[in-house]
This record gives C-alpha cells, sequence and structure tokens, in this order.
C-alpha cells in the first residue's frame, strides 16, 4: 500500500510500533549473561503480530550491545520481515551501545526523515562516543528546525536519550544533556511527540508542551521502585504502540511481551557501584547536567 492508497489521518490516526533497547549481540552472547535478546526481541513481535493497522515500525536506540556488524544484521534480518508482512516501513535511530561506523554500514543514516501517511518521522542521534550520556548537537539542532518548517503535517522526534528525568540514580547521571535545547525546537516546530527509549521502563512525560514518550525495555526493565541508591533491572520486555491523529495528543498504550522469567533479579548495583560506572560513563564533572 503506497501513501497514495492509504487512509487519511483523519479516517485512521497513524500507528506506530515503538520498540526501544534490544541490546542484540552478533553472536550468542547473553545480556549481562542471563537475557537472550534475540529470544526478546523475537518474542516481542510475536507479541505485537495480532495488532491492526501497523504503519511503522520505530526503534528508538541501543540495538547492538556489543557494537558489532554482526548484531546490526541479525537485527535486520529479525525486524525487517516482520515489518514488510505488515508493509510498514522501519525507522532505526542510534543509542548509547551503538556504534556509528557498524549502524550505518548496516541500518543506513543516523540521521534523516522519512514520511509515512503524511507525517514526518524525523531521527536524530544523540549518543556521545564511550559515554552513556546523551546530547543532540548544534548541527543536528538546525537541521531538526528546518524539517520542521518543511513539514506540512505531524511530526514526530525520535531520540534515544529521553528529554525528561529520570528516575534511577544511574540513568539521572546518564541523561540527555541540552534537553532544553531539544525541547525548545520541538515546541517551536509544533513536534506532535518525541519517542525516546534508555531508560528501560515506559514513561509518558509532557515537557515545554511537547510529548515525551519512553517506549520499556526489550533488553530488560528497569525497577523505577529499586531502594534509593540503587539502580536495578529484571527480565521483562514491552513495546508501545503510539496512534497519531492529524490533530492533538498522540495516544501511548504500553504492553508487555512476557516470558516464564519475568521479574528475575538481572543486577542490582549498590550506590558505590552507581557512583563507579555514572563517573565512567556520564558526563565530564565539569559540564555538570541540565534538566528539562
Amino acid at each position: 500500500m503506497t501513501d497514495r492508497d492509504a487512509p487519511t489521518l483523519t479516517e485512521r490516526p497513524l500507528r506506530v510500533l515503538h520498540l526501544s533497547d534490544t541490546h542484540v549481540y552478533g553472536d550468542t552472547s547473553r545480556h549481562y549473561g542471563i537475557v537472550d535478546t534475540t529470544e526478546a526481541l523475537t518474542r516481542t513481535l510475536d507479541r505485537a503480530e495480532p495488532i491492526e493497522n501497523i504503519d511503522v515500525v520505530v526503534l528508538s536506540g541501543d540495538l547492538s550491545d556489543d557494537m558489532t556488524t554482526a548484531s546490526y544484521e541479525r537485527l535486520r534480518d529479525i525486524v525487517e520481515p516482520w515489518a514488510a508482512r505488515h508493509e510498514a516501513p522501519v525507522v532505526y535511530a542510534m543509542g548509547n551501545h551503538d556504534r556509528a561506523s557498524e549502524f550505518e554500514s548496516v541500518l543506513g543514516p543516523r540521521t534523516g526523515a522519512t514520511d509515512v501517511r503524511g507525517v514526518r518521522i524525523l531521527r536524530l542521534d544523540s549518543a556521545v562516543p564511550e559515554a552513556g550520556y546523551g546530547h543532540v548537537d548544534a548541527e543536528q539542532l538546525r537541521w531538526l528546525r528546518g524539517e520542521f518548517d518543511a513539514a506540512s503535517g505531524p511530526s514526530l522526534v525520535v531520540v534515544h536519550h529521553p528529554p525528561t528525568p529520570a528516575y534511577g540514580p544511574l540513568l539521572k547521571a546518564l541523561e540527555l544533556q541540552n534537553p532544553r535545547e531539544l525541547l525548545e525546537v520541538c515546541a517551536a516546530g509544533g513536534a506532535t511527540a518525541v519517542l525516546s527509549g534508555h531508560y528501560h521502563h515506559s514513561l509518558v512525560s509532557r515537557e515545554h508542551d511537547v510529548p515525551v514518550i519512553v517506549a520499556p525495555g526489550i533488553a530488560n526493565t528497569s525497577d523505577a521502585c529499586a531502594p534509593a541508591g540503587h539502580e536495578r533491572a529484571t527480565i521483562g520486555s514491552g513495546f508501545a504502540i503510539v496512534d497519531v491523529p492529524a490533530d492533538g495528543s498522540p495516544v501511548v498504550t504500553f504492553f508487555a511481551a512476557p516470558s516464564e522469567r519475568d521479574g528475575e533479579e538481572i543486577f542490582n548495583l549498590e550506590p558505590a557501584d552507581v557512583a563507579r560506572i555514572a563517573q565512567a560513563a556520564g558526563p565530564p564533572r565539569q559540564s555538570g547536567t541540565s534538566g528539562a
């Protein structure tokens, strides 16, 4: 079905399957030695199979865990046949566990625009090489302004690091460092929503009057109720369905893709471990952090 044949947004909202944090490996390695992320991704897509009218599949980052070309090829070979059966294009965004050269060699440019049924989907690269925190540079922000100017309908922005605060102490140290700059561009351009990952749990926020939608993780689920100072994750996978109307706010539904091992602890980092990882993967001390 082409856009010309597709129903208008007033007849039926655009339906997005939003996936994130697949952490696929190029070999048989397991996430933290425990989770088979290839199986988790396949199970998640199987769970989404009965959902009708999916127009586009969006993956918002941390696609690979080992940054190998083989991992991106494996991801592509799982996701794209599924999407093709649904006649849905696939949009990939970079995460902090991804590496640009391998990503682009298999999945294409890290930034760009995809038009689906009158909705412009704009992907950004918030990854900082060799780090866990995020930043969207000035060149991308200029590009984004131009894309908003060219858009004649709703626009979705896909960026791995959410422009909204994290709950857990480690993820707080690995937030997007310039959320206000990104949100100001999105608000001025009339962005319908920002789709993100990184936090490994479902979250909807509204920042600068822009909806921010964070998809659940596929590789694991962050425990937002972990003891103070701890960062904890359990086995669990999920996804979001985002329905984008011709005007107004998107409607978001979160789904679990359950396994028999859901809820089993993968890690529970003590405050000292959180501080050590935050120092290694977080922003330089002198740059500080900024809130949304």
